[in-house]
């Protein structure tokens, strides 16, 4: 019993503080039962991704060709979504327009991502002088709105979606850029980057072992908004005309032609809008998800 007791007391005769609780090691299937928990949010989101890969899978309706005797018919078991004024199938041409919004902003996210988040790595490792010229020109896109900046630049050339893409993406390359230095800032002061660099790791090497692994996180959530923005922007820019021209279905395409008969039939522009809105809302919300799981 003595020998129990010194063994739980100091040499004053006070006793020892009780070991701190040890907690589980993080099971393997715990991150794939978290990811699962959001179902309501990845099941909506392939149904969005099947509708732009195989829509004929979804809709046997043509979405160019309509029947002119069913004309503005409202939502009905046949016909989800109604008809146009030309009898075409809303619901089919919605899902046939997936593919195509889809294509030109993930053309868009793709040009915005890359470019950026070159300029901020330059900017935040290339010295004092690629930094200043770097943030320059950041300072200069952040200086006209992104979507002026986009019509700008369709304009400038042949609509469609090509031009679209170029035009969204570069609007988008100041907020990868910005990210993505101050990541790289962020990370370049802790010590185990400034061992890395004082033991004889090459510029190379740290960026890709170091750096790049801990700026990947920020900049993956970014392009999971920038992807429901760019869907935004495509859409508004489609309803202007500076989209894919008609009959081709397309997202804003189907909101623009549907306001001229927007006091007799409703769900042309109603339904269209809330996938579009429902879209953008499950990227964002996508984002969040994406910046929690790689958060360091």
């Amino acid at each position: 019993m003595s020998v129990l007791t010194e063994q739980n007391t100091t040499p004053a005769g006070l006793p020892l503080p009780e070991p701190a609780p040890t907690t589980a090691a993080p099971t393997p299937g715990r991150p794939v039962r978290r990811w699962l928990g959001r179902w309501w949010m990845l099941l909506p989101l392939g149904l969005l991704l099947a509708w732009a890969l195989v829509p004929g899978a979804f809709s046997a309706a043509d979405p160019i060709t309509g029947i002119p005797a069913q004309k503005l018919s409202a939502p009905s078991p046949a016909h989800p979504f109604g008809t146009d004024h030309l009898g075409r199938d809303v619901y089919s041409r919605v899902v046939h327009g997936t593919g195509q919004t889809l294509m030109t902003a993930g053309l868009a996210c793709l040009i915005g991502s890359v470019l950026g988040s070159v300029l901020g790595l330059l900017a935040g490792t290339a010295g004092r002088a690629a930094d200043a010229v770097a943030m320059r020109l950041v300072d200069v896109l952040l200086a006209v709105p992104a979507f002026l900046i986009a019509l700008i630049l369709v304009t400038a050339t042949e609509p469609g979606p090509l031009s679209l893409g170029l035009g969204v993406g570069i609007a988008s390359i100041a907020a990868f850029a910005r990210l993505v230095r101050t990541e790289v800032l962020r990370v370049r002061s802790h010590d185990f980057v400034q061992a890395a660099l004082m033991s004889g790791g090459g510029y190379f090497t740290v960026l890709r072992r170091h750096i790049l692994p801990h700026v990947i996180g920020p900049v993956l959530a970014l392009l999971a908004v920038d992807l429901g923005a760019a869907i935004l922007a495509i859409s508004g820019l489609g309803f202007l005309g500076f989209g894919a021209p008609p009959p081709t279905p397309e997202w804003g395409l189907l909101i623009s032609e549907g306001r001229q008969y927007l006091s007799v039939a409703w769900w042309l522009t109603t339904l269209p809008g809330l996938v579009i809105v429902t879209a953008v809302m499950l990227t964002a919300a996508l984002g969040r998800s994406i910046n929690r799981a790689f958060r360091f």
